[in-house]
């Protein structure tokens, strides 16, 4: 049975670097993260590191982060394990994730450890691009402002994670308002994990090529993501298209009356009628 979003742990992270790219040696100066479930605050993660090495002169200008104040902060190695345990269990999320995602994983690189292989994990930024599609911008600053948010962005870790789970909290609201509770759904939509993501879309696969085969209508429950709506169909399912990728059913829909395309990953359930 699908579990609740209001039932699940989250964790919400940001990350302050030297630079850019980690790809160039690029390092994380500062992390910090909270973890919530059902919008109440259980807990919270936040810690300076020393990079070993210098920051770029255009990163102090947006973190205000100078080397003196790193001077004297652990190492991230040392930082690791606290951190990892303070997510176990939880949904992992950051605002533009691959981000944040990339310089974490790095780190564990050069500590000597495996990457991170959370099973579940999700976009906030995708949250907001795909139930915000009509906003002229994305910027975390941005979103917050349209939402109501007087808080701004300073970016420090801390602080943006704290600016993060509000924006969070709103689209939340958002979701829930367009009948969407399922945190199933809420992966289908948002979720990071490409293996996961790839499994969920296979089931959905296996069940429609099921439907093709017995001749059987689907009653599908889908998000457009060009008017971030959310509409029951009833689908004479016709085929299963690959294209780019992307993998879409194609079938008769009898409230367009008409042959339609839906994206499998924006299907958020389905069952044979």
């Amino acid at each position: 049975m699908d579990r609740k979003i209001k039932e699940v742990e989250f964790v919400i992270f940001d990350t302050e670097t030297t630079g850019l790219d980690h790809k160039n040696g690029d390092r994380i100066v500062e992390i910090a993260a909270i973890r919530f479930q059902a919008q109440k605050k259980l807990g919270q993660f936040h810690s300076l590191v020393n990079p070993d090495r210098r920051i770029s002169p255009r990163a102090f200008e947006v973190n205000r982060i100078s080397q003196a104040m790193l001077e004297n902060a652990p190492r991230m190695e040392s930082i690791l394990p606290e951190f990892l345990d303070f997510i176990q269990g939880s949904c992992l999320c950051s605002y533009n994730i691959p981000f944040d995602l990339g310089f974490l994983n790095n780190e564990l690189t050069l500590a000597g450890q495996k990457q991170l292989e959370h099973p579940e994990m999700a976009d906030i930024l995708v949250m907001s691009r795909r139930l915000l599609p009509k906003l002229e911008s994305h910027a975390l600053s941005f979103v917050a402002e349209q939402l109501g948010i007087e808080d701004q962005q300073r970016h420090r870790a801390f602080s943006d994670v704290e600016l993060t789970w509000e924006v969070f909290r709103r689209l939340e609201d958002i979701l829930g308002e367009k009948g969407v509770s399922g945190f199933e759904s809420f992966l289908r939509l948002f979720g990071a994990s490409s293996k996961l993501l790839n499994s969920l879309n296979a089931q959905k696969m296996a069940r429609i090529e099921e439907a093709i085969e017995q001749g059987l209508k689907l009653k599908i429950r889908y998000f457009s993501s060009a008017g971030a709506q959310v509409s029951t169909r009833q689908v004479m399912p016709r085929e299963i298209r690959i294209d780019q990728r992307q993998a879409y059913l194609v079938g008769f829909c009898f409230l367009r009356n008409e042959e339609r395309t839906f994206r499998i990953d924006c299907i958020l359930d389905m069952e044979v009628i």
